[in-house]
């Protein structure tokens, strides 16, 4: 997986978290991922298909730092992940992958995105629709960490 992709990921994942929540999260060093296990408590998944490309991306939670996100965004803390979280866990993977699109499109990478699926549980898994290299990209918080996982067929 090349830079020239995966950077708009990760500027767009930056972009909203600030924007939308005043998160601000201090980006990892990205590693191979070979399994299907989330890192993260809560995960939302959207797949990506265009003539060029096909791909998912996953977004997963450690729970604090989702709570607090939830807080900053809309005013309430529940106290674990309920189905109003879930919510917003799609809702700020559909903004990251449609940020993402935006830059992508400028460079010639076009491509459609289905609905986010968003699972969630202890040691759940993300199961990406795409056979291709995975690559998994942590990011810091005081309350938490939360990783980017991307799976593409380049």
């Amino acid at each position: 997986m090349n830079a020239e992709f995966i950077n708009p990921f990760v500027a767009a994942l930056l972009n909203v978290l600030k924007t939308m929540a005043q998160i601000e999260l201090v980006p990892g060093k990205p590693k191979k991922k070979t399994d299907e296990r989330a890192y993260g408590d809560v995960s939302g998944l959207i797949g990506m298909v265009g003539d060029n490309v096909q791909g998912s991306l996953s977004i997963s939670f450690q729970e604090e730092l989702v709570l607090e996100i939830m807080e900053k965004m809309l005013g309430e803390k529940p106290d674990t992940i309920d189905s109003d979280v879930k919510d917003m866990v799609g809702e700020i993977t559909n903004m990251i992958c449609g940020g993402a699109k935006n830059e992508l499109d400028k460079k010639g990478y076009d491509f459609g995105m289905a609905t986010p699926i968003v699972v969630s549980g202890k040691d759940h898994s993300v199961h990406h629709q795409v056979d291709g290299k995975k690559m998994v990209m942590p990011f810091s918080h005081p309350s938490g960490k939360m990783f980017l996982e991307m799976c593409f067929n380049k």
